[in-house]
């Protein structure tokens, strides 16, 4: 193999240099393109029913619509950008998703631009989008949560006057003209009302902590999103490492390609001779005897070598 390299170098040398002129024009003629990344987390409203999910919407609806193209063309109009401009499908096709279920559940995914401030601009659009849908589907759970919120705490407020109330009818004053009767009814009601006040504001607690931000969000951002200084398309080491071991083979195979076509053309001639010597001349004396001799003697006498 290397004496067929060495003998047909010019022919190595000529695939090589085809393929990184043309890695050359690409890396020099492609636009370039930068991905960026963002985490997205789906907003909940903490209170729903025992055993519902308080996600808004589920991981796997939320990927659907997503992947889903209206929406993604309604993520393109939110910035002005048409259907079929040349942004907008470099958005549908660029945008990959992937499912964090055990984080949160969080959806990592990737969106590439013209630019950076593009690549950012088209994930921040899609969360945007994604937000502004899934405040109208939790906005009626979140409007009965804080309502129930509302009537407990004035189920609260009403059950502490009549504590306060039944405070000053249970205590014994003989200047109000009580008498011991009244004093031990108002007793009994206090002890309720009592249970009655801690029970609101338990469950009032509650409802304030699942209505804390901790527990009730909208869909968001959960980090700013990240795009790299360098460029995603091209990826210049890699099209170069690609280029210069594809262009290795081409020029061994172009090498070997050309011995294979030399070796082809080299024609090999052989003359078969076979003398008869009942019709040689008799003349001729000892040059014809002679002449008779060598022929016998060496049968590939005429074989030229190529």
């Amino acid at each position: 193999m290397s004496r067929i390299l060495i003998r047909e170098w010019p022919w190595f040398v000529a695939g090589l240099l085809v393929v990184i002129a043309a890695v050359f024009a690409f890396a020099q003629s492609a636009r370039p393109q930068w991905e960026a990344t963002g985490y997205l987390q789906i907003g909940q409203v903490a209170g729903v029913l025992q055993g519902q999910d308080p996600k808004v919407e589920p991981l796997a609806r939320v990927l659907e619509r997503l992947k889903f193209v209206p929406f993604q063309n309604q993520v393109m109009a939110r910035m002005g950008i048409g259907e079929g401009a040349p942004e907008a499908r470099l958005y549908r096709k660029s945008l990959k998703l992937e499912p964090l279920p055990y984080a949160g559940p969080l959806v990592k995914f990737t969106v590439r631009g013209w630019s950076p401030q593009q690549a950012s601009q088209f994930a921040e659009a899609t969360v945007a989008q994604l937000q502004t849908l899934h405040q109208q589907l939790q906005a009626g759970p979140l409007a009965l949560t804080q309502a129930r919120l509302g009537e407990v705490q004035a189920d609260l407020d009403i059950a502490q006057n009549q504590r306060r109330q039944l405070i000053l009818a249970a205590t014994p004053d003989d200047a109000r003209d009580k008498n011991a009767q009244t004093a031990g009814v108002a007793s009994m009601l206090l002890a309720t009302t009592n249970t009655e006040i801690h029970t609101l504001q338990q469950t009032r607690g509650e409802l304030a902590v699942r209505l804390s931000p901790n527990y009730t969000y909208d869909t968001s951002l959960m980090w700013p999103v990240y795009v790299p200084r360098g460029p995603a398309f091209p990826n210049l080491p890699l099209l170069w490492g690609v280029g210069v071991l594809f262009g290795l083979a081409l020029g061994a195979f172009a090498a070997i390609a050309r011995h294979a076509v030399r070796r082809a053309h080299a024609v090999t001639v052989t003359f078969n001779q076979t003398t008869d010597t009942r019709h040689l001349p008799t003349h001729g004396g000892r040059g014809a005897a002679a002449g008779r001799d060598a022929a016998t003697s060496n049968p590939h006498a005429g074989v030229r070598n190529p």
